[in-house]
């Protein structure tokens, strides 16, 4: 099923579109706790399970999605599973959409993070080139995501695509799509399954449509599910 293409055509912006649902996983323990959480696997608990079949939910509503591709970390695949099983289209997985590894900070708080590794901390708040000891830099993030995007950009193209990630992945894709610098990582939240839409034209342009949208986890005859 092709993506839509009609309300692009103003912008000026040509070739077929490649639309990506950017899809943050839902709650895990270290999530309840704001912890840092990279490439640690923890699974989903159970808010994070009613998220995940919230998210599952819409995309039933919405239809129209022909591939999902997730994270290989359990949190991710789990909430892909999930929508995966509505829609009844299969998961892949794509190592490129995995989360920051944020080395020995992994497991710590804001505070204890920035306690450990003072002169560190406050450099990787203002350089997205430096990286958490035994970590890897928002720069080499971005890169690993950045091929991984262009792969699924040109393997769907005119397709509606499903990415099912992390905070960072999402928010670099986001970055490329608004052509925008590295304070995006920084000033952007993004809340747990979160929705945000962008669109990849075959020109190398993009437009993004939705950012944090979290209206499928409220509601007057839903769970609060927004933790």
């Amino acid at each position: 099923m092709s993506a839509p293409s009609g309300s692009a055509a103003w912008t000026g912006q040509r070739g077929q579109v490649t639309r990506l649902l950017l899809l943050r996983h839902g709650q895990t323990p270290l999530s309840i706790e704001k912890r840092y959480s990279g490439l640690g696997d923890p699974a989903l608990t159970e808010l994070g399970e009613a998220q995940a079949e919230a998210a599952a939910r819409r995309m039933l509503a919405r239809g129209g999605i022909d591939a999902i591709l997730s994270s290989p970390l359990q949190r991710a695949r789990q909430t892909a599973e999930a929508v995966s099983k509505a829609i009844d289209v299969p998961v892949e997985i794509r190592p490129g959409l995995i989360e920051t590894d944020f080395g020995s900070w992994e497991g710590l708080t804001f505070l204890e993070a920035r306690r450990q590794d003072p002169e560190v901390f406050a450099r990787w708040l203002g350089s997205s080139d430096v990286a958490p000891p035994e970590g890897e830099s928002f720069d080499v993030a971005g890169a690993r995501v950045n091929a991984a995007l262009a792969e699924i950009v040109a393997e769907f193209a005119g397709r509606t695509v499903l990415l099912v990630s992390h905070v960072t992945p999402i928010k670099l894709i986001l970055q490329t799509a608004l052509g925008v610098g590295t304070s995006i990582l920084y000033r952007l939240h993004l809340d747990l399954a979160c929705l945000s839409v962008a669109d990849f034209f075959a020109d190398g342009n993009a437009t993004v449509r939705l950012v944090n949208d979290t209206s499928h986890l409220g509601g007057p005859d839903s769970p609060a599910l927004t933790r």
